[in-house]
């Protein structure tokens, strides 16, 4: 089997960590793997597959040989130096925001849209940690009735905002006033993640909506978000209510649900089986339950999605992404 050179942008973060834990856990076939981060962390030790490898400072010249670059560094770093991979024949996954709506870059779910991955430029975008859990049930909701209008609410854990979110909440239950937020996080719910718009929705609840046609590839779907920050340190939920063409047919969804790569449905309401977020952490599938039909629209439906944030919602999709890709090398 082919082995890959592989770097790491951000790996002394929280998604970079997990990049590494997910590419081990799942064998990824790396001859070579290079950590990088910022000059803070230079020097610092990272274990990985039983060796010890030192943090190298990220600049230009840092690319040299790698045939692929997992980025979880921010926006402003993947403008700045995922181009100069791409130059370099470097095919580059970027967990940021920076390139999700460009039209040159694909933004891909793999078990959604995974040809979508061999239409890259040199760059592919994995979209937000809350787009990203919702769209296999959605697609296969889709293919099934035909999807015309998605209606979500988020809850969202504070690892969603990084260290210093799950900081804030640690912090907050001992009675300290927080430091990211707005307002104590600890025994509350905030509406609010990320910076809001002229619209007045988040940036958020505005990449959900977005993102969402990108993916499906139905730019007339009609779609609306909010969403919202839970005392919760791992694990995203969202309520989503669909509205299709067809009428729904609920047992015909579910199996489907059921047979669907990546999907664990979780759905015996009458022995209080369903998916919440503690169930959920640590692992790389999306649950799903309290699949129902509207009580007054037989062609809408409800259900609650969950994943792992820090994991499907970025880090596995991300390695699933470069597994795909090499299959085909």
């Amino acid at each position: 089997m082919k082995k890959y050179n592989v770097a790491i942008v951000g790996a002394t973060g929280m998604v970079g960590r997990t990049f590494l834990k997910v590419l081990e856990e799942r064998k990824f076939p790396i001859n070579n793997i290079k950590m990088l981060a910022s000059e803070r962390s230079k020097g610092e030790i990272i274990n990985f597959n039983q060796e010890e490898f030192k943090v190298e400072v990220l600049d230009e010249n840092a690319f040299l040989n790698i045939d692929i670059a997992l980025f979880s560094a921010g926006g402003d770093i993947s403008k700045k130096y995922a181009p100069i991979c791409a130059e370099q024949g470097v095919l580059v996954i970027d967990n940021s925001s920076a390139w999700r709506m460009d039209k040159e870059v694909p933004l891909v779910v793999p078990e959604v849209n995974e040809d979508a991955i061999f239409e890259n430029k040199g760059i592919i975008a994995n979209p937000n940690c809350s787009t990203i859990q919702v769209m296999s049930p959605l697609k296969v909701l889709d293919n099934l009735f035909d999807l015309e209008r998605v209606v979500y609410t988020t809850y969202q854990s504070v690892s969603g905002s990084g260290m210093k979110g799950m900081r804030d909440l640690e912090e907050g239950v001992k009675g300290e006033e927080p430091k990211l937020y707005p307002y104590p996080i600890a025994f509350n719910c905030l509406p609010h993640i990320d910076v809001f718009l002229d619209n007045e929705y988040t940036k958020e609840e505005w990449k959900m909506i977005e993102e969402s046609r990108k993916i499906l590839k139905k730019d007339s779907l009609k779609v609306t978000a909010t969403c919202v920050r839970v005392p919760v340190k791992y694990g995203h939920a969202v309520a989503v209510y669909a509205e299709c063409k067809k009428d729904v047919d609920v047992k015909m969804l579910r199996e489907s649900l059921a047979s669907q790569e990546g999907i664990i449905l979780v759905d015996d309401v009458k022995n209080n089986k369903y998916p919440h977020q503690r169930e959920t952490e640590g692992k790389d599938e999306v649950f799903v339950g309290r699949v129902r039909v509207d009580n007054d629209n037989s062609r809408n439906v409800h259900m609650w999605v969950v994943a792992d944030n820090i994991r499907k919602g970025a880090a596995t999709n991300a390695v699933q992404i470069a597994e795909r890709y090499i299959r085909r090398d």
